[in-house]
């Protein structure tokens, strides 16, 4: 897995660079088409037997890197791919921070077979590994990880996603006297981070998509943290859905080794505007600068890369 994160990173630079004309512009199936495109088109070049399993949907919805599809050259290591080729589409197009493009890798059959859906997800860095479960009391997740971190409870910091389902989180977190940090789009950046010590984000918790809870558990792995999710099916479709996938009790609690079950998982990130931790690209009159951050679960550690690409030499 190591020999493919310079592979990887081409991966994500060349999707973002591929948005670039389109931030700002409105246009999410054009921005997410183009990222797609670029994206599917280098890991095709690599010397791997990839299959996708985060996507852009299904077969018969996304006519690039749908669930299920087959990348890379036919020869080289057996590798499941998570992709999301624009993490943050309505930034993108509106021109706001928070939008990167991003991949995520581990050995054939250690990455959860997620479906699209909406899934509740918990995610801690090292120092609160085992203390944390997402069946009990939102209170107790928040003493538990006080004390890992050595800090009195109104002194962590939890980052929860601005949206009307998470009105109950806001309210207990506030309750217990702890911070809540809340951002609009990204949640993949916002798990990442909780494993980033400079950050000082203790927890991540809420309701999002199923694909991004799978990215960021790679990321969260790779850094040694932890993360917790739960599928929350909203039918009988969706339930059934699960079901063909391989998850044969869509309710039960997926610990981290479900979400992705390998040590040995890359993650890739190249921002396409400015966000926690990453710059957006600069373009000039003669090349694109990236920034990427690329992480290594074997030896859990993270890099970042600032890159500059001749014009003629992108996509």
């Amino acid at each position: 897995m190591q020999s493919l994160l310079l592979d990887f990173l081409k991966v994500t630079e060349s999707a973002a660079m591929s948005a670039l004309n389109w931030v700002g512009s409105g246009d999410k199936l054009a921005a997410d088409g183009a990222a797609t495109n670029a994206m599917r088109e280098k890991l095709n070049r690599i010397e791997m037997q990839g299959r996708i399993v985060i996507g852009e949907g299904e077969i018969d919805e996304a006519p690039m890197l749908y669930i299920g599809e087959k990348v890379g050259s036919g020869n080289g290591p057996k590798v499941d791919i998570a992709v999301d080729p624009i993490e943050g589409t309505t930034p993108t197009v509106n021109g706001q921070s928070n939008a990167i493009t991003v991949i995520a890798a581990a050995p054939r059959g250690s990455l959860l077979h997620a479906p699209d859906m909406y899934m509740k997800k918990i995610a801690v860095g090292p120092k609160a590994k085992g203390k944390i479960n997402l069946e009990a009391p939102l209170t107790e997740n928040i003493q538990a990880v006080a004390e890992a971190y050595g800090k009195k409870v109104h002194e962590v910091n939890v980052m929860i996603q601005d949206r009307p389902r998470h009105k109950e989180y806001i309210e207990t977190v506030r309750a217990t006297g702890a911070k809540v940090h809340l951002f609009k789009d990204g949640d993949v950046i916002y798990a990442t981070a909780t494993c980033m010590e400079d950050r000082d984000i203790d927890m991540f918790i809420g309701i999002g998509g199923a694909p991004e809870g799978v990215i960021g558990a790679v990321a969260v792995k790779a850094l040694g943290g932890e993360m917790q999710a739960k599928l929350l099916p909203r039918d009988q479709s969706e339930i059934d859905r699960c079901i063909e996938m391989g998850l044969g009790d869509p309710g039960k609690l997926l610990t981290h080794s479900d979400l992705v079950n390998s040590e040995d998982c890359i993650f890739a990130a190249t921002g396409i505007t400015d966000n926690l931790f990453l710059k957006g690209i600069n373009k000039n009159a003669h090349n694109y600068v990236t920034h990427s951050v690329l992480i290594n679960g074997k030896d859990r550690k993270l890099h970042y890369v600032k890159s500059e690409h001749a014009l003629l030499e992108t996509v």
